[in-house]
């Protein structure tokens, strides 16, 4: 290319190059992978206050996909004896919205892969959403999950917001929601639709004969804009795998708390899990 050419091409090059840094991690995760897809929760601040950071890294350093990191709360509505335990020891040890920015503020000198808030809103407006939008998008995070922020509410109020602070607000499905209903939610969602597994709590510990087939392969049928990762119940490689034939990924939560919860190697205990999930032997 001469000097000419090259000089015409600048401009959409630099416009490129702007797209690719601004364009959400959680597009460019679906963009590049569609199967297979594994996303862990765990709590902030558990088991120790300072293990968060760690954490993050040795779930990337083995393989995980996308990483959501817990909102300690002392009131949970749908989560498991498991995540209300490892809420209660991470509150216990000081652990609150402020603390968790502060230590994410370097993550992404170091962290590549995306990464979800999940929690619950009481916290959140607490802390302020706008506040805590614009926190998220200065520390690097993609997207939250606030399962008790009514569907009308943010579509009214906090969408414009979000995708201001390029955050993707990841909404929630079950077996019981209605077809338009989930239709609507796949219309103001971005990043992926959450498919919760059945109608419980959080926790391992499920068959794979326990999911609901049906409400998986009718969602299949619906030709969604976004995609999808099923939670609630996955907890070993049979149950991952299993959920992984009906949608892009599957999330681990109380499983890999319970590993964490049971083990004080800590990078060790993250590697054997993850590996266990992929049946790396």
């Amino acid at each position: 290319m001469n000097f000419c050419n090259y000089r015409n091409e600048f401009p959409k090059i630099l416009k490129e190059l702007k797209y690719e840094q601004m364009k959400n991690r959680i597009d460019q995760l679906f963009e590049t992978k569609s199967e297979n897809i594994l996303s862990v929760y765990f709590t902030a601040g558990f088991p120790n206050l300072n293990d968060t950071v760690q954490i993050i890294h040795d779930l990337e350093k083995n393989g995980v996909d996308l990483i959501e990191i817990g909102i300690p709360f002392s009131d949970p509505t749908a989560d498991g004896p498991t995540i209300q335990q490892s809420s209660e020891i991470a509150l216990k040890n000081g652990m609150n919205l402020q603390l968790l920015f502060e230590q994410l503020k370097d993550i992404r000198k170091s962290v590549k892969i995306p990464l979800i808030l999940m929690g619950y809103i009481n916290p959140v407006y607490q802390f302020g959403i706008e506040q805590f939008c614009q926190q998220c998008a200065e520390v690097g995070i993609d997207g939250t999950i606030l399962p008790d922020l009514p569907l009308d509410e943010y579509e009214l109020n906090y969408r414009e917001l979000f995708k201001k602070n390029n955050l993707h607000n990841i909404l929630l499905i079950t077996p019981q929601t209605s077809e338009n209903r989930i239709r609507q939610i796949d219309k103001v969602s971005s990043g992926f639709i959450y498919m919760v597994s059945s109608a419980s709590t959080t926790g391992a510990g499920k068959k794979v004969e326990d999911f609901h087939r049906d409400y998986f392969e009718r969602i299949q049928l619906m030709n969604l804009k976004n995609p999808r990762l099923i939670g609630f119940g996955i907890s070993d490689h049979e149950t991952f795998d299993n959920a992984c034939k009906f949608a892009n990924g599957a999330i681990i939560g109380s499983a890999f708390i319970n590993a964490l919860t049971e083990s004080a190697a800590l990078t060790k205990t993250v590697a054997s899990f993850v590996h266990g999930i992929r049946d790396i032997r």
